[in-house]
């Protein structure tokens, strides 16, 4: 099965900050821009994820919006982000947003330490 993806000049905005709005689908982008290519099955396990069908959506809206590359490959999919071509239509867009993300989950984590006493 091949899937869809928009070809970089029909990348919109409004998409790619809808799909990096939510927070597994973010965690999954923080999770690619390592780089390479990653299989859902790792990705998922990394994320500590178990149910393979709640992510189907999660793909489906990070490839349409044009964040990543879903590739068929076996009886699995390859994940990569579109580093290039988000950078290319928004320059520094997913800078600011990964780095903003590490930023709240390092207030979050004060705030845990400061509750639990610590």
């Amino acid at each position: 099965m091949a899937y869809r993806h928009p070809d970089r000049d029909q990348i919109r905005i409004a998409d790619v900050l809808s799909a990096l709005g939510n927070g597994v689908r973010l965690a999954v982008v923080r999770l690619l821009d390592a780089g390479g290519e990653h299989n859902c099955t790792s990705v998922l396990n990394t994320l500590g994820i178990s149910a393979k069908s709640t992510m189907t959506h999660h793909w489906r809206v990070l490839r349409d919006s044009g964040v990543i590359w879903q590739q068929p490959s076996g009886r699995e999919n390859l994940l990569s982000l579109r580093r290039e071509d988000l950078d290319a239509r928004y320059p520094g867009l997913l800078d600011a947003i990964l780095s903003g993300a590490v930023q709240d989950e390092t207030v979050e984590a004060d705030r845990e330490r400061l509750r639990s006493g610590a």
